[in-house]
C-alpha cells in the first residue's frame, strides 16, 4: 500500500515537471519569434522618438540602461526608452530629501503620480507604452520574457519583503499580470501580491491571456503613468 502511494506521487511530481518544462519551452519559443518580429518595427520607432526629442531641445541619448533583478536574483542590463530628465536619480532623491508629501507617496508606491522629472516626449510615450519596447532586446537575450513580473531595482529588494523570493521565480516581463490589473492604481504592496499570484499560478493559458488584454489597457491608454 505505502509503496503503491509513493508510486503514485512519483508519477504526480514527473507529470508536473514534464507540465512545467513543456511551459516553458514554448513560451521560450513564442518569445524569440515575438520579439524579433517587434524589432523589425522598433528600428522606425527609434528614429521617431529620437526625432521627437531633438524637437524638444534633448539632445541626450533617448535610451535608458539600468540594472535589474532578474529570475533567481541574478541582475542583468535593462533597456527602455528614456521618459525623464537626465540624473533622474539624483533629482528623485532631492526631491525625497526636501519634500515630505512627495517622500510619502513615494515610499508607498515606489513611483510618483505626477512626476516632475518625467519630459514632455516621455509623457507620451508611457501613456502609448511605448517606452517599453527596448526590453524586447532583453526579451531576445533571455533576460526577459513577453510576460512576467516587472523588473525590480536592486535597491527595491528590501522592501518586498518576503515577497522577492516568490516574484523571481520566474522571468520578468514587458507586460504582465500587474500591468492589466490595475498598474498605476494600486500600491507597491497590492503590486507585489499581484505578481506574487502571478509567479506561483503562471501557465501558458495565464500568459496568453495577460498578453491579448494588455492590448486592450495600450489601446484605452488605462492606468497608464
Amino acid at each position: 500500500m505505502y509503496q503503491n502511494v509513493v508510486t503514485t506521487v512519483d508519477e504526480v511530481n514527473t507529470k508536473a515537471k514534464s507540465s512545467i518544462s513543456f511551459y516553458l519551452v514554448i513560451k521560450r519559443v513564442m518569445d524569440i519569434m515575438i520579439s524579433l518580429v517587434g524589432m523589425i518595427f522598433l528600428i522606425p520607432i527609434i528614429i521617431i522618438v529620437k526625432v521627437l526629442y531633438l524637437l524638444n531641445g534633448d539632445y541626450h541619448s533617448i535610451f535608458l540602461t539600468q540594472m535589474r533583478i532578474g529570475k533567481n536574483g541574478k541582475e542583468f542590463k535593462f533597456y527602455k526608452f528614456r521618459t525623464m530628465v537626465p540624473r533622474a536619480d539624483e533629482i528623485l532623491f532631492q526631491l525625497l530629501e526636501e519634500n515630505e508629501e512627495i517622500r510619502e507617496e513615494y515610499t508607498r508606491n515606489k513611483k510618483l503620480v505626477s512626476d516632475p522629472r518625467i519630459t514632455k516626449a516621455g509623457n507620451l510615450l508611457r501613456k502609448t507604452s511605448l517606452d517599453e519596447l527596448p526590453q524586447l532586446l532583453n526579451v531576445l537575450k533571455g533576460d526577459m520574457s513577453l510576460v512576467g513580473n516587472r523588473p525590480y531595482l536592486p535597491r527595491e529588494k528590501d522592501d518586498m519583503g518576503e515577497y522577492y523570493k516568490h516574484i523571481i521565480k520566474t522571468k520578468p516581463g514587458i507586460t504582465g499580470y500587474w500591468q492589466v490589473n490595475g498598474r498605476s492604481d494600486v500600491s507597491f504592496e497590492s503590486r507585489l501580491k499581484l505578481e506574487t499570484y502571478y509567479s506561483n499560478h503562471c501557465s501558458l493559458d495565464l500568459d496568453i491571456r495577460i498578453f491579448f488584454k494588455t492590448f486592450k489597457v495600450v489601446l484605452f491608454g488605462k492606468n497608464a503613468k
